[in-house]
């Protein structure tokens, strides 16, 4: 089994370049972030016609996540369910292929001088607290997403440019580790050890060519589904070529 997740950055203005890195890669599993489209624009169509059955939690321009699969998807929720009033449309989760999958876009942040900096923080809290809350880590469970944040030095360019700014400053990073300390492993990272592989380049300048990139989409896997993963990449050339998005997909494979 192929589970992938990607950045979309807008549903609709890259569904040809994801129908066509469907036909080519066949993820079992595919968790979009970044839509950018209420449920009811979602082009769900073409995607059912590819083979997937798809789980939509839009809103208008901004946002958006969505799972696609190749088996039924089961016991969808969309949003934490904690009683917390926030109308962005930023988590949903189904179980599939006998996995429980969380797919996730955190907030930017935007600047650590920012409002939406505590906000941030904040939301790793209340995704931690749903974990607790609805899941187990001996249980098989994938949380795959932009996560905004690299867990640490050896997911960036230039640490050194980058230091103390937002997706790399320290209460991120440790407020990613809470998350992680749910019982979850980067599944990257566990199969990379030390490379320098990024999943985003800044579409200013010749960032991409230059590869000067973070590592912020991710995928974390509890020990059930880790002991069976051999393997996890990121998918480069699909950031290649006019109207790409700014984010690779990455993709674990778990026979």
């Amino acid at each position: 089994m192929k589970l992938a997740t990607w950045n979309i950055n807008s549903i609709r203005a890259r569904e040809e370049r994801l129908l066509t890195w469907l036909g080519q890669e066949k993820p079992d599993v595919l968790c979009l972030q970044e839509t950018k489209v209420e449920d009811s624009g979602f082009p769900l169509a073409p995607l059912k016609k590819a083979g997937y059955e798809v789980a939509t939690f839009g809103q208008r321009s901004y946002n958006g996540v969505a799972i696609a699969s190749t088996q039924p998807l089961t016991d969808v929720t969309r949003g934490f369910g904690d009683g917390v009033e926030d109308d962005e449309a930023r988590v949903i989760a189904a179980t599939t292929h006998g996995m429980r999958v969380v797919c996730v876009y955190v907030p930017n942040g935007q600047d650590l001088t920012s409002d939406r900096y505590p906000y941030k923080l904040a939301w790793f809290q209340r995704l931690r607290a749903y974990l607790e809350r609805t899941s187990a880590p001996d249980q098989p469970l994938a949380l795959c997403g932009d996560m905004n944040v690299t867990p640490d030095d050896r997911d960036v360019w230039s640490p050194e440019k980058w230091q103390g700014s937002i997706h790399c400053s320290p209460p991120e990073r440790a407020a990613m580790a809470d998350v992680a300390g749910f019982g979850l492993t980067d599944i990257f990272r566990h199969h990379h050890g030390d490379e320098k592989i990024y999943s985003w380049w800044d579409y200013r300048g010749v960032s991409f060519f230059k590869n000067q990139g973070l590592r912020i989409d991710l995928i974390y896997l509890t020990q059930p589904l880790v002991a069976r993963c051999t393997g996890c990449t990121i998918d480069r050339n699909a950031r290649k070529g006019q109207d790409a998005s700014d984010h690779a997909p990455v993709v674990a494979v778990i026979p």
